[in-house]
């Protein structure tokens, strides 16, 4: 039974792992994709956009944006959408040295010192901006990606 839950769990770990592709994004919902462009549906499964696209079709090519944001310019809609991603920093500290504490139960534990040292490995992800979309009456006006 335990050997049945890790091998659950493992699948699970890869599963949530896996990247998202345009084409993943396509079997999800397939009915919206068709009714692209045939020029859309082209860049869209090279996972890439052009000025005048849909939001749909971003999607499609890039996913779902981290952050959206509205507004509006001279009384038209806008909308900018954020991809940001984070990339690990990896850190070594040092610790340790003598120290004292008490042990025992109640009143009457023992005082002594203990002694440790170690080095210690931390992980710290930033993040960054990946992409920017922005959109004009639900249309691709420009957009910029990090190299």
């Amino acid at each position: 039974m335990l050997l049945r839950s890790l091998a659950f769990l493992s699948l699970l770990l890869l599963a949530s792992c896996v990247p998202t592709t345009p084409e993943a994004r396509i079997e999800q919902s397939p009915e919206k994709f068709w009714k692209l462009s045939d020029k859309d549906q082209a860049l869209v499964r090279q996972g890439q956009i052009r000025r005048g696209m849909s939001p749909d079709a971003v999607y499609y090519a890039w996913g779902k944006p981290s952050r959206e944001f509205v507004g509006a310019d001279e009384n038209t809609s806008t909308l900018r959408w954020d991809y940001t991603g984070s990339t690990p920093v990896y850190s070594s500290n040092f610790y340790g040295g003598a120290y004292g504490g008490y042990y025992g139960r109640g009143y009457y534990g023992r005082r002594y010192p203990g002694y440790g040292y170690g080095v210690g490995q931390q992980v710290t992800y930033i993040p960054y901006e990946k992409a920017s979309v922005w959109f004009r009456d639900n249309q691709v006006t420009k957009w910029e990606s990090a190299r």
